[in-house]
């Protein structure tokens, strides 16, 4: 008796270590951002684990903390990581050179724009699911150009006209990032819609004429139209005085728009602000579309079937869909084109994202392992630019000398020519 009972035992003891190993198969780790869409996810992720019967065990984390966490974790070999957001145009570079994103061979890219896809390919494979898009737009006092007679600026000459005509009394002309390193993502689109570049194939080439020229256009509308102080500015200082009524006219990313048209933040009603596609150059009209966060599964993972079914899901339409309605700008083409939901998103969100998603530059920054200190060295010429107002003859001396030494980064990363 006391033998069956033991037997007995051992079996049942058996079953429930061995359901509960069946059990932990069916268990991922995801690493996601403190970020409006990281919530999203995370929000609903009790009714995936319904749906699916896998248990997630999420995380979220600041972006920095996240970068820093991750690479640590993967450099080490010890992550137990399945699927984490990434930031494309910050870490994707080095992840996929160390190759810690597992290629998505089989995910269906056909509902996203093709420049979005362009920058999460390598190797020729798409190692990122695109998931929240930003691009450059121009910010507009509707009242102030009405009240001056001028029109919505479409190309940098009336820009600059308008920016000259507008900037009276303590209403600055025209704002844009003037603090170093944090101004080379808005200074992009003036460099490329000169007809330059910040890399080309591995190589430098912001010290080309075309690339001068921008930064010189740059360091000369800003340094002249722009608000007191301008190179201690980023976006998060230049945003405050936007809602204050204290700037005319704004360039930076689309995301700002909720919050300059809130009636809670601003004290200028939502009918007064304008939002239009970045002004053309002399040679294109290209500004950045920038994809700031993505989703990813890591190669180190275990459950790479787990992870994809998670990551189907958390890239889904639907849940694109309710990003929208919150004013998350998604990258998903078949969201933009749904009515149901662009009748919740602002007619001028809709009309910039259609520009971009076609004309636009898919990065905003070099794109490259070491695109901290490329910033940073690319910032020391913004600001001698702004300073004087784009006349320093030491511009393009600065800029032989900074693209060197970005050469040099590049060299050091083995990415040089790649």
């Amino acid at each position: 008796m006391r033998a069956t009972l033991k037997f007995s035992l051992a079996i049942a003891l058996g079953l429930s270590l061995s359901g509960g190993a069946l059990a932990q198969t069916k268990e991922i780790r995801v690493l996601l951002a403190n970020h409006p869409y990281g919530d999203i996810i995370k929000a609903a992720i009790p009714e995936f684990e319904q749906q699916s019967g896998i248990k997630v065990n999420a995380e979220s984390l600041q972006e920095s903390q996240l970068s820093t966490k991750l690479t640590t974790e993967f450099a080490t070999n010890s992550s137990s990581v399945d699927v984490f957001m990434t930031r494309p145009l910050q870490d994707g570079k080095l992840f996929a050179k160390n190759k810690w994103y597992e290629p998505l061979v089989g995910y269906d890219f056909s509902d996203y724009p093709a420049n979005t896809v362009s920058i999460v390919t390598y190797d020729g494979n798409p190692n990122i699911v695109p998931l929240v898009t930003e691009w450059q737009v121009l910010f507009y006092r509707k009242d102030l150009l009405a009240a001056a007679g001028l029109k919505v600026p479409t190309n940098f000459d009336e820009l600059a006209a308008a920016a000259e005509k507008l900037n009276t009394g303590g209403v600055a002309g025209l704002a844009s990032r003037g603090k170093g390193a944090a101004a080379v993502t808005q200074l992009s689109s003036y460099i490329y819609n000169f007809g330059g570049q910040y890399l080309d194939k591995g190589v430098a080439v912001f010290d080309s004429k075309e690339a001068v020229d921008g930064i010189r256009y740059y360091g000369k509308v800003i340094g002249s139209y722009g608000p007191r102080g301008v190179t201690s500015m980023s976006w998060e200082n230049i945003l405050p005085l936007f809602q204050a009524g204290r700037i005319a006219m704004w360039t930076d990313a689309s995301v700002f728009y909720g919050q300059i048209t809130d009636p809670a933040k601003t004290s200028l009603g939502a009918d007064k602000i304008g939002i239009a596609n970045f002004p053309a150059g002399p040679k294109t009209n290209s500004p950045f579309y920038a994809t700031s966060w993505g989703l990813a599964m890591a190669s180190q993972s275990k459950k790479k079937d787990l992870a994809k079914t998670f990551l189907d899901w958390a890239t889904s339409k639907e849940l694109a869909a309710k990003a929208m309605v919150a004013n998350i700008t998604m990258a998903r083409t078949s969201v933009w084109e749904d009515q149901a939901v662009v009748a919740k998103v602002d007619p001028g969100l809709v009309e910039t994202r259609a520009f971009v998603a076609k004309n636009g530059y898919p990065t905003d920054r070099p794109f490259m392992s070491a695109v901290g200190e490329a910033r940073d060295l690319i910032g020391e010429i913004v600001l001698e630019s702004i300073n004087t107002k784009g006349a320093s003859p030491q511009i393009d001396e600065m800029a032989k000398d900074r693209a060197a030494k970005v050469n040099k980064l590049l060299r050091d990363t083995g990415e040089y020519g790649q």
